[in-house]
């Protein structure tokens, strides 16, 4: 599913027929800036029944070049985590 399809599942199965699709278009968008924005100084968002958003630090590594078999350094970097909440672990 993509974010079109997305808004168009949201308005259909909510019932929510006085929003346009431009008012949930950008609903969505605002909702995934602040979860973006808010992990991104460092603060996690929790949505109950869905999962949570973190961010974690990867440390510097060594690594193998697969092809070489080369010896190279694998830089440290700050990636965002998700954490799939109890209710959607169960449904799966």
């Amino acid at each position: 599913m993509n974010r079109k399809e997305l808004i168009e599942a949201i308005l259909k199965d909510k019932g929510l027929n006085h929003l346009t699709k431009k008012d949930a278009d950008h609903f969505v968008a605002t909702m995934l800036d602040v979860i973006r924005k808010t992990v991104k100084k460092g603060d996690d968002v929790s949505l109950i029944g869905f999962g949570s958003f973190s961010k974690t630090r990867r440390a510097a590594r060594m690594g193998v070049n697969p092809a070489t078999g080369e010896k190279i350094k694998i830089k440290a970097k700050t990636l965002p985590k998700f954490r799939p909440g109890k209710a959607w672990k169960e449904m799966m």
